[in-house]
């Protein structure tokens, strides 16, 4: 089978989508992946064949001020960013392509990718990248995927059965998942990454920002360690590669500041992270059983950090306005507080129960 992996953005997109495909290809299947210009040279670093479609969402790492966190905002950016410009210039790009495909690995806001699949007339799989269940909604982006589609040939899809079609994989523990948004019948909850139970030396705290809002949050990092590095034990921060730990100036010596250091190593020396909300670091997060302080900046994150409230996983702040103190306060708390604890196990315990990627690839190849 000839698979062409399409996604949108950078590593939180490709994140969940990359064990697939190495399964496939794994697995003796021709795999492609096309995607922003910015993230083509990782993922043939990766091992795989990759050429650049649609929009570069990647800032180039110019620092930007924090913007007070605003769901309407995000939406806006969802309908006119992703469902409209990126959509439009991502289905006639694949649809240029001489590469072509029997099926078509999309991520949940590839709508570019849906379409053309559709136009193709093969099947798309598609990989949900919002953990929460409750930032792609019809009401949303409807309108603009249906002007798309028309652009296409194709007929409006007034309940937009497109974005679950054939087949939804869901790499999130099903709890986690708003109940007022179930999966459709075509969802399929899965495990890509490994559980286990951390087992820090000491306290230790991870704090990041991921790898595409770092930029974009102002002095939040500063006001962040002012608060952490009060607290005993360790704190791991990472910053991203585009911010030179160096800025933040000499520190503690319990204090580690990085670039980047991926997820698989640091998460079982810890006890809490503290993060923005995006759905990779809360899934992590989650998958080590860790309690969270979320602090959300942009896109899924506000959503996701309210689902976490409802289950009992950590405490939120607010990024505009949260104070070195509250952010020490909060964090200790939750430490010191085992209902977070608890709960984040209940959660770990249900992803470690689900089917894993050799499951995931056997339903993609059922399609064929």
């Amino acid at each position: 089978m000839r698979i062409l992996s399409s996604f949108i953005g950078g590593r939180g997109h490709w994140g969940p989508m990359e064990p697939i495909a190495r399964a496939a290809l794994t697995a003796g299947h021709t795999v492609g992946v096309t995607c922003q210009r910015s993230m083509v040279q990782p993922v043939k670093d990766a091992g795989f064949d990759a050429w650049q479609s649609g929009p570069d969402f990647d800032g180039g790492g110019v620092r930007r001020p924090l913007i007070e966190p605003n769901q309407e905002v995000e939406d806006a950016g969802l309908r006119d960013g992703f469902a409209d410009r990126a959509a439009r210039l991502r289905a006639a790009d694949l649809l240029a392509m001489d590469w072509r495909p029997d099926l078509i690995l999309c991520d949940e806001v590839d709508f570019g990718g849906m379409i053309a699949a559709e136009v193709l007339g093969i099947p798309h799989v598609t990989v949900l990248s919002n953990a929460s269940g409750t930032f792609v909604r019809p009401s949303v982006v409807q309108d603009k995927l249906n002007e798309v589609r028309a652009e296409h040939g194709l007929p409006p899809d007034e309940d937009l059965g497109m974005l679950g079609r054939h087949l939804v994989l869901a790499p999130f523990p099903p709890s986690l998942r708003h109940p007022d948004h179930p999966l459709p019948a075509t969802g399929h909850s899965i495990r890509l990454q490994d559980v286990a139970e951390a087992k820090p030396e000491e306290p230790t705290v991870y704090f990041t920002l991921g790898t595409i809002f770092n930029t974009e949050s102002g002095d939040l990092f500063t006001r962040v360690l002012a608060g952490l590095r009060e607290l005993p034990g360790r704190l791991i921060v990472t910053v991203g590669q585009h911010i030179d730990p160096a800025e933040f100036g000499p520190q503690p010596a319990h204090v580690r500041i990085e670039r980047f250091i991926p997820q698989y190593e640091i998460l079982p020396q810890c006890s809490l992270v503290v993060s923005h909300g995006g759905s990779g670091s809360l899934t992590g997060t989650i998958a080590h059983g860790l309690p969270t302080v979320l602090i959300p900046l942009g896109a899924d994150q506000m959503v996701n950090a309210h689902r976490c409230i409802d289950l009992g996983l950590g405490k939120v702040l607010d990024a505009y306005t949260v104070a070195p103190d509250e952010v020490r306060d909060t964090t200790a708390e939750v430490l010191d507080d085992p209902s977070y604890r608890q709960a984040a196990t209940r959660l770990r315990d249900e992803m470690a129960a689900l089917p894993d990627v050799p499951y995931a690839l056997s339903l993609i190849e059922g399609l064929k």
